[in-house]
């Protein structure tokens, strides 16, 4: 499944504090995303909201519970609903995180790594590509933050998230900061992770803060972006290109001129880089 890469401009998750911006008409960014598990109701607030905001920028949906990695079979309800509100919506895109979080009929409400192993990767390709034949579109994988790593592991994260790309046709959606974190906490250069995944493949770019707590970072998503993922951004950005980006401030969402600052921040910096 081969598409062209979409190119959205810089963007802001929608949060709940800033609901308003999009029922009034006054989304002034790029495009926006959503947490895709907070709008699937019929009707009321969440779905005025959302046509909104549709009504006004780009929407990408972001979700959350998929489990991608999970060895449970797919949830086809959940995943006919997602279709349901794509097909409504129609947005630039669908994400999901590249994690396990179903056991046993039991979800862990976690974004859980996986073993960077064949036997996972397998199993990954062929549930992408079932996850794309429901939403009749191709499915973006986010990197997640990690801070356990598995004995069975046998390639670098980079590696496997290029490889499930590559064999399924989904897409990368790189969180910079989430390189960042796990960079520290399993001590790795964060570069070679940006040099290990093909440029056509990231059509995404997650920025956000952590917390440093000493001997580990910790993916917080709590105030302003960090000058270490602004560098690596820079780093990014010159080799992907122009990729689309999103802030993510989850944590004591600030009010919106600052959130929207963020964004023109990473506005200016990829003209920078894309000039020279």
């Amino acid at each position: 499944m081969k598409h062209d890469r979409p190119s959205l401009g810089h963007g802001v998750g929608l949060r709940v504090p800033h609901y308003e911006k999009a029922l009034d008409g006054s989304l002034d960014v790029d495009w926006v995303e959503v947490i895709t598990e907070n709008f699937l109701g019929d009707g009321g607030r969440p779905r005025a909201v959302l046509d909104g905001a549709r009504a006004q920028v780009p929407v990408v949906l972001h979700g959350v519970s998929l489990g991608i990695g999970s060895v449970e079979p797919l949830d086809m309800d959940y995943l006919g609903r997602v279709r349901a509100l794509s097909d409504r919506v129609e947005p630039a895109w669908i994400s999901d995180h590249l994690c396990w979080g179903r056991i046993d009929g039991h979800h862990a409400h976690d974004l859980l790594p996986l073993p960077y192993s064949q036997e996972a990767l397998d199993l990954v390709v062929e549930r992408v590509g079932q996850v794309q034949d429901v939403l009749a579109r191709p499915l973006v994988l986010e990197n997640v933050s990690s801070y356990v790593a598995y004995a069975h592991s046998v390639m670098p994260e980079w590696e496997f998230l290029a490889e499930i790309a590559s064999r399924s046709g989904a897409r990368v959606l790189l969180d910079v900061n989430n390189i960042v974190v796990s960079a520290k906490n399993f001590e790795f250069e964060p570069e070679h992770y940006l040099r290990g995944i093909p440029t056509d493949l990231v059509w995404q770019f997650h920025l956000a803060n952590h917390t440093d707590r000493g001997h580990y970072k910790f993916d917080s998503h709590k105030g302003a972006v960090s000058q270490e993922v602004w560098a690596l951004y820079r780093l990014a950005v010159q080799r992907f290109g122009d990729v689309s980006s999103l802030i993510e401030w989850d944590e004591d969402v600030p009010a919106w001129d600052i959130l929207r600052g963020e964004a023109r921040k990473a506005a200016q910096i990829a003209a920078q880089e894309l000039s020279r």
